[in-house]
């Protein structure tokens, strides 16, 4: 099978602070980037916004992606759009814009190189009922790469996968499943191990 399996673990997970709160960095790539040098190609994070009014970090060149997991929050950036955001709404902006944010949330966030695009999804998961997940590459003419990580938000999850290969997730654990080659689809299945509705967020992710 053509695919790569790599579980993270929130144990494995490091939390640095920010100006307006705390960020965990979830998973980059290339694995051995670094955030501060700018040389990523994608990077995934979960943030504490601590402040009711934060400046968010100017990132040139970096497509940004942000989702709320707890609380509500209001993101005004000038001269462009402005978003209102509750748990699982998102928002899609430049790392070029100047951005603020008004109120205190945790949230979840997906950053994009030149030559990386992506999305998100909230996927809400009820009690040991199966939900599959679609694996694969849309564009793999452009984009030879793909990874789709799933993020555990609460609750606890069984991932299995055809291969008969089963990873248990439970909350700001991550799994990444990458091809590096253009390649059958792959049927997920995920389930809700736990005694109420769980959520996850699924990033996509395609580059070179």
């Amino acid at each position: 099978m053509p695919y790569i399996f790599e579980l993270i673990r929130k144990t494995d997970q490091t939390t640095s602070d920010w100006s307006g709160g705390t960020t965990t960095q979830i998973a980059i790539y290339p694995q051995h980037a670094v955030y501060a040098e700018r040389n990523f190609t994608w990077r995934i994070s979960s943030a504490r916004v601590d402040l009711e009014e934060s400046l968010f970090t100017s990132l040139p060149g970096i497509e940004r992606l942000i989702m709320v997991l707890e609380g509500e929050m209001r993101l005004e950036h000038t001269g462009h759009h402005s978003s209102n955001l509750k748990p699982f709404d998102q928002d899609s902006f430049s790392g070029n814009w100047t951005t603020k944010s008004f109120g205190k949330v945790r949230d979840f966030n997906l950053m994009l190189a030149e030559g990386a695009s992506g999305k998100l999804t909230a996927v809400t998961l009820a009690v040991q009922t199966p939900h599959t997940l679609d694996i694969h590459n849309p564009n793999p003419d452009r984009f030879p790469c793909m990874t789709s990580a799933l993020y555990c938000v609460d609750g606890a999850l069984a991932v299995s996968i055809p291969n008969g290969e089963l990873y248990k997730l439970t909350v700001g654990d991550m799994l990444l499943i990458t091809a590096k080659q253009p390649t059958a689809n792959l049927p997920v299945t995920v389930t809700n191990t736990a005694t109420s509705q769980a959520h996850i967020i699924r990033s996509d992710i395609y580059y070179l």
